[in-house]
């Protein structure tokens, strides 16, 4: 199992992040429950408790507003995660699907470090901490948005969370058939018939068309467990292709060692 998730397909894939020196005086600011701000070293920041806090910054909402913000239900966490765009949502679905991931925070802290005379700031999209305990904290920008300002930061970003002993990613808009794929799936978090999982889950034991799933019984009572069952990585199919009733649909013994 890879120690950075990866996810889907993306349209744009970033340059990877030139490394960088930590620079000196590099502090991480986080908001506790209560929403006060405490700044400390970066070898204090592995032992807090991301679910614990709350995000570090809200986003604004005005007229003529480009970007989309908004907050996700993740079933992960049964609470909501704040993204500061459709691009970070998607980001946010993905880690909710991931059998790998036990905690997801948005905006979770910044970074904070002398540059001159001037204070150089910088807020993470995405931190999430995985099933064996390790964390990643995730970028979201679109390649054409990321100058050469960003790059800095997301390379002081890397520095910062690869001493603190935290994996850092630099992801780019996903292709708009999978993520039109992923955004149907994840109306189908949980679904309670456990007898129909495990006889959808038989059925496709061998690959099979999406459209053997009658023989499991009526459409619309199959269908909507089929698409939990894709949900919680139980079947796997190409999320690159439209689903459609010949999508080739396969069992997975273990949706952590699928993902």
């Amino acid at each position: 199992m890879p120690a950075n998730p990866s996810y889907g397909k993306e349209r744009d894939i970033h340059a990877p992040v030139e490394p960088c020196e930590l620079p000196d005086g590099i502090r991480l600011v986080y908001a506790d429950d209560r929403d006060r701000r405490h700044a400390v070293a970066l070898e204090e920041a592995a032992l807090l408790d991301f679910g614990q806090v709350k995000a570090f910054r809200k986003p604004p909402a005005y007229r003529g507003q480009r970007n989309f913000p908004g907050w996700w239900w993740s079933a992960t966490t049964r609470s909501h995660v704040l993204y500061e765009s459709w691009l970070e949502r998607h980001h946010v679905i993905e880690a909710d699907r991931d059998a790998r991931v036990v905690a997801i925070s948005g905006q979770p802290f910044e970074l904070a470090w002398p540059a001159g005379k001037k204070q150089l700031r910088h807020v993470p999209d995405l931190l999430c901490r995985m099933l064996e305990g390790h964390v990643v904290v995730t970028d979201c920008r679109p390649v054409s948005r990321a100058d050469e300002q960003f790059r800095h930061k997301a390379a002081v970003t890397a520095a910062a969370c690869g001493h603190i002993g935290w994996d850092y990613r630099l992801v780019g808009e996903p292709d708009p058939v999978w993520a039109a794929n992923l955004r149907w799936l994840a109306g189908y978090p949980r679904f309670g018939d456990e007898h129909l999982e495990e006889l959808l889950v038989s059925l496709f034991t061998s690959a099979q068309p999406l459209s053997a799933a009658r023989q499991a019984g009526d459409p619309i009572r199959v269908r909507p467990v089929m698409f939990h069952l894709l949900w919680r990585g139980r079947l796997s199919a190409d999320l690159g292709i439209p689903l459609g009733e010949t999508t080739i649909l396969t069992a997975c013994a273990d949706p952590v060692e699928a993902a």
